[in-house]
C-alpha cells in the first residue's frame, strides 16, 4: 500500500500530497525537500529525500517534502520541468505561511534539484540551497545558478549516472565566484547514494547548521 502523507497543499492543479517534520527541539527555521523525476518512480519517500529531510530535521528546521503533480495523492498530471516548477512555487507559498518570518531552506534532489533550484535563486524567502545529485548531464541548462547570491551545498557521488563530477565541479566553480558554494563527494557513489545515505543525512545538517550559526 502506497504510505500516505499528512497533509495537502493547495495548488494551481487541486493539491499536493505532503509530510511535515519538526524537529524535537527549538525551531530554527524551515525546509523544502523536492523529489526526483515522477515518470522514474520519484516520490517525497524516496530514501534519498526522506534522508535530506531527516537531516534538515536534525539541523533544527520544520521540513516538508511533497509528491510532485500525478504522484501519490496529488492530483493532476506530470508536466515535466515547468509543471514541476509550479508545484514548487505552490509548496514554498504554503511552507511560508506556515511558518512566516523564517528563514527558508530549498533542498532538492535530481529533478527536484533543477526545479527547486530554478525556484529557489530568486525567491526572498529562501535563505539557502541544497542540489544533490545535480543532473547536469540530463538537464544542460544549470547556468541559471550563474549569478547566485545565496549559499549553496551541491552533494554528489563521483560515480553519479546523471551528471558527471567533472562537469558539477565545473558548475560549482562557476557559482562560487558570486557566492559560497560548497561541494561535498562521495566516494565509489551513485546517484541514489546507496552506501552513503547515513552521509548524507549527517553532510547537510551539518552544513545547514554551519551556515546558519553564520547568520
Amino acid at each position: 500500500m502506497y504510505p500516505k502523507g499528512n497533509l495537502f497543499i493547495p495548488a494551481s492543479h487541486g493539491r499536493l500530497e505532503a509530510i511535515l517534520k519538526e524537529p524535537s527541539g527549538e525551531r530554527r527555521g524551515a525546509a523544502l525537500v523536492c523529489h526526483p523525476h515522477p515518470l522514474g518512480g520519484g516520490t517525497m519517500h524516496n530514501k534519498v529525500v526522506f534522508r535530506a529531510a531527516a537531516g534538515l530535521v536534525d539541523a533544527g528546521l520544520a521540513t516538508i517534502r511533497f509528491n510532485f503533480r500525478g504522484v501519490g495523492a496529488s492530483t493532476g498530471t506530470h508536466q515535466e520541468i515547468e509543471g514541476g516548477i509550479e508545484d514548487v512555487r505552490d509548496a514554498l507559498d504554503y511552507l511560508a505561511a506556515q511558518f512566516p518570518g523564517d528563514d527558508v531552506t530549498l533542498a532538492g534532489f535530481s529533478f527536484g534539484s533543477r526545479t527547486g533550484m530554478a525556484v529557489g535563486k530568486d525567491d526572498e524567502r529562501v535563505k539557502r540551497l541544497i542540489s544533490i545529485g545535480t543532473p547536469v548531464d540530463k538537464y544542460g541548462d544549470y547556468g541559471f545558478l550563474i549569478g547566485l547570491r545565496k549559499p549553496i551545498l551541491f552533494v554528489h557521488g563521483d560515480k553519479d549516472e546523471f551528471g558527471s563530477i567533472e562537469n558539477l565541479r565545473s558548475l560549482a566553480g562557476e557559482v562560487s565566484k558570486t557566492t559560497d558554494a560548497e561541494l561535498v563527494v562521495f566516494n565509489d557513489c551513485g546517484h541514489f547514494f546507496d552506501e552513503h545515505l547515513n552521509e548524507l543525512r549527517k553532510a547537510i545538517s551539518d552544513w545547514v547548521g554551519r551556515k546558519m550559526s553564520t547568520n
